[in-house]
């Protein structure tokens, strides 16, 4: 059977977006000049300049699109179809379908989606829907339109046509992952705006796994976001967040476990463009940097932000097996190792047996010399069995004031730094 070569049916396809804002084209000269007239001539009759106003481009006037457009990842592609009948005798048994065909998938789109049997279109009457979908792919995308219908020879017949466009990316999105001194992570986001317009962020959050929780640093110590109440950004743009993620307890208990998890969270991103067009973006599962430790890990747990100067200083630390064997640990601090260390004290503790992936805590009392940033170093921890020893170096930072010092006169917590992952990149000695 040949098919004919003239549809009974036409079909239209139409990509439904938001207009655009134009402004005049400001073109002036002076009056001596010759062609001033003409330019003022051209501005009055120009649709999109304010009577009176020709020459400062007063407002702003809506334009329809005059092509395809872009479509960026994360926004909804809405489309209208429209069947038409245009053939002066009824067609029978009309029916529509849309696939949305990209690289890696084929979703099928559906219209009138409450009709379950096909319909009769009579002269000039059409068949129209408007069909929407969320496109999360970049590259290119075919639309795939399909229309059967009945000739009035009782044939079953059927046409496609195909539409043809790119998606592409909206937003540039850089991660940094800093390991801190204790369990927590500190992530940096960097958001690019590269569209071609200004874009609007309405949130950017981290959606932690099941394994970390999440603080946000994007807010000052009032409780206000550090960005305005809309974060603009225009094209090529951008702005960075952060955010604290810390292991859940479980998880920081279990050294095994914390070095496993290596999955952070999700971002997700919603924004808009000038004229209120949505669009969505959420990464895929961001994983930070693998811990490394060596057999023992150190952790300072408590300390004072400030000490006064010829006063003890007392803090507590924690000491990890993350080795494969048992160990008998004895801990030394002998600050005759580190002339000039703006500390005195000598500590020596029988930490006992520690089996793998378990811990312990221990006090500790330096008494501080100078004023200033010391750097508290030359602790030595010893396995009693193979006399391997551990030397840990610049594992606490703390600020030392003198005795008329008054905490209500300036806050120091900034100067105090706990080095908790000390052990990671400690070679043991063996004597």
């Amino acid at each position: 059977m040949v098919e004919p070569t003239e549809h009974l049916l036409a079909l239209k396809v139409m990509r439904l977006t938001r207009p655009t804002l134009i402004s005049p084209q400001i073109l002036t000269a002076e009056p001596k000049d010759v062609p001033q007239h003409s330019f003022e001539k051209i501005l009055r009759s120009d649709a999109t300049s304010v009577a009176g106003c020709e020459t400062i481009a007063a407002g702003q006037f809506m334009l329809l699109p005059q092509s395809f457009g872009n479509i960026y990842l994360g926004e909804t592609f809405s489309s209208y179809v429209c069947v038409h009948n245009c053939r002066a005798h009824p067609v029978t048994s009309v029916s529509v379908k849309a696939d949305l065909q990209s690289n890696n998938s084929r979703v099928s789109l559906p219209i009138h989606a409450d009709k379950t049997v096909p319909v009769t279109l009579n002269p000039e009457e059409t068949l129209d829907d408007v069909i929407h979908h969320e496109v999360k792919e970049i590259g290119t995308h075919i639309l795939v339109c399909e229309v059967s219908y009945m000739t009035p020879a009782g044939l079953e017949t059927s046409f496609r046509k195909f539409f043809k466009f790119q998606v592409v990316k909206p937003l540039d999105v850089k991660t940094k992952f800093y390991n801190a001194e204790t369990d927590d992570v500190y992530l940096e986001a960097q958001i690019q705006n590269i569209t071609v317009g200004p874009i609007c962020l309405e949130k950017v959050e981290l959606e932690s796994s099941e394994q970390y929780t999440v603080v946000s640093l994007n807010t000052l110590p009032s409780g206000d976001s550090v960005f305005s109440s809309k974060t603009m950004l225009q094209p090529q743009n951008s702005c960075q967040f952060l955010y604290c993620i810390r292991p859940i307890p479980e998880i920081a208990r279990d050294p095994s476990a914390l070095k496993a998890a290596n999955n952070i969270g999700k971002l997700d991103i919603v924004w808009r463009s000038n004229l209120g067009e949505r669009g969505r973006l959420q990464t895929s599962q961001l994983q930070r940097c693998a811990l490394e430790y060596s057999d023992l890990r150190l952790t300072v747990i408590e300390a004072s932000s400030t000490v006064r100067i010829g006063e003890g200083f007392n803090f507590r630390c924690r000491v990890t097996n993350t080795s494969e064997r048992s160990m008998d640990l004895l801990m030394s601090l002998n600050t005759k190792a580190k002339p000039g260390c703006g500390y005195t004290g000598v500590t020596e503790i029988a930490l006992g047996p520690i089996e793998p992936g378990q811990m312990k805590e221990f006090p500790l009392t330096v008494c501080p010399v100078r004023q200033g940033l010391i750097v508290i170093s030359a602790l030595q921890l010893t396995d009693v069995f193979t006399k391997r020893k551990y030397e840990f170096d610049n594992f606490l930072q703390v600020f030392v004031v003198d005795e008329d010092y008054r905490e209500d006169h300036f806050q120091l917590d900034k100067y105090v730094r706990y080095n908790t992952n000390v052990g990671a990149n400690n070679i043991p000695q063996t004597v």
